[in-house]
């Protein structure tokens, strides 16, 4: 496998991953992939970087992140879904941790909690729990009753 930062030009196919990822992971936002490929190319214009993973010529994987100076954020790491449950979102942590990320930050991730999948796999990469976020969602606005 081998791996490149990824440029403006790849906004197009990171929004892509991204609205698999969206799907996948059951996620609420509902951002087309246009909106998506506006989002990210303002991320990469500014705070964020990424990095696509790659095979004999074929994306198959890619990590967005937000390098600071104490922490690394990662926003969004994705495999493609013919190429999941191979070892390679293993191997992609490995080569962001050895040979992308500088070795002295905190590291952090965030998942969805229902998304036991993602949970397994990132404790199962060394990540341990530190904080749960919980909410309570506005209840919808009745609807408008007709003028009299």
């Amino acid at each position: 496998m081998n791996f490149r930062p990824a440029t403006l030009d790849d906004c197009a196919l990171l929004a892509e991953l991204n609205h698999q990822l969206i799907r996948d992971e059951g996620h609420r936002n509902r951002m087309t992939v246009p909106e998506l490929k506006e989002r990210m190319e303002s991320w990469l214009a500014a705070e964020y970087s990424a990095v696509l993973f790659e095979d004999q010529g074929q994306v198959i994987a890619c990590a967005v992140y937000r390098l600071q100076p104490t922490e690394i954020y990662l926003r969004q790491l994705f495999v493609v879904s013919h190429r999941r449950r191979q070892g390679i979102g293993r191997q992609v942590m490995e080569m962001l941790r050895s040979r992308i990320w500088p070795k002295n930050r905190r590291l952090t991730v965030e998942v969805l909690v229902q998304n036991t999948a993602a949970v397994a796999f990132w404790r199962a990469v060394g990540y341990q729990d530190y904080s749960l976020k919980l909410e309570i969602l506005p209840a919808p606005l009745p609807p408008p009753t007709p003028a009299e």
